[in-house]
């Protein structure tokens, strides 16, 4: 299934996007049982005691109706929102997890050992079709990062590898926009990677079920149509399992936390000379099994 929140008109709902259009939790659930049981906010649904196996039932409910395509949205009336549009926490996020990619922005010995984690701040958060913002006041070095993004779907600490995929309500994708020379400017990462709109996120959200190996998943970015990131996350340094691990570690993951998993050589910061970001360009990231995310760059009025 894919779980996207939505906006129609003024209104914003949770729903099931399919070939035929949207399905909302809520306008669904009344017309079958007259009850509105679903919050508007994903993370709230994710905390519901058997939400996944009750969603289910409303979709098997739906197909056994005779007027059936009465009861979905049709997509071009919806703005895709980020699936979850204000994380409760900073977004977690995997530096330097492909070879390549840490080699491009610097050598070999910046390969990492450990797990690499920073974060991003949750107003960056906007969703598929959002713009982003070029920031020309703050930022010179304005660059893309294409990445797979895990959610999580129930409480957990000290996770175990081998259980670790049990702890993911589904995957999404996640655009990492970073201002490089603020960056380096202040010798850490939060201020580069927190500028308001530099974390498009969406356009939904994937269940676990339908991807049989998060870690084998192709993954391509492009800047106005022309291939910049094109790899697999089987080129990861430190898979999923290990991830989720590594984090639970003394620190209890809970459902909605977002974890970015790391981007792929072909940033902006690594052609020569660097290729960044300027008004007007379009981002499109796609992952296998999950669809493709699109964002531009705008610039301030």
């Amino acid at each position: 299934m894919k779980f996207a929140t939505v906006a129609i008109e003024e209104r914003v709902l949770v729903g099931i996007v399919e070939k035929k259009g949207i399905l909302s939790l809520n306008d669904v659930e009344e017309k079958r049982s007259g009850r509105r049981p679903y919050a508007d906010d994903l993370v709230i649904c994710l905390e519901q005691e058997d939400f996944l196996e009750n969603v289910k039932g409303l979709i098997e409910w739906v197909e056994n109706q005779n007027n059936k395509d009465n009861l979905f949205i049709p997509i071009e009336k919806a703005k895709f929102l980020a699936p979850i549009p204000r994380p409760r926490k900073n977004i977690f996020c995997v530096g330097k997890n492909y070879e390549e990619h840490a080699i491009e922005m610097g050598s070999k010995a910046d390969i990492p050992e450990h797990v690499m984690i920073f974060t991003k701040a949750p107003t960056t958060v906007i969703g598929h079709m959002g713009d982003i913002m070029e920031h020309k006041q703050v930022t010179e070095q304005l660059d893309y990062e294409g990445e797979l993004a895990i959610i999580i779907g129930k409480k957990g600490k000290g996770i175990e590898k081998e259980k670790a995929l049990d702890y993911i309500f589904g995957y999404t994708i996640l655009n990492d926009i970073t201002a490089r020379d603020l960056q380096k400017k202040h010798k850490q990462f939060f201020i580069g990677k927190s500028l308001d709109t530099t974390a498009p996120i969406g356009p939904w959200i994937v269940t676990k079920d339908k991807i049989s190996n998060p870690n084998e998943l192709n993954i391509i970015t492009k800047v106005n149509g022309e291939i910049r990131q094109q790899s697999n996350t089987k080129h990861f340094i430190f898979p999923i399992e290990e991830i989720i691990s590594v984090l639970s570690k003394g620190m209890t993951l809970e459902p909605g936390d977002i974890i970015a998993t790391g981007t792929p050589a072909g940033v902006g910061k690594g052609f020569n000379p660097p290729r960044f970001l300027k008004a007007r360009d379009s981002i499109e990231i796609s992952v296998e099994g999950i669809g493709t995310l699109i964002n531009q760059v705008v610039a301030e009025e």
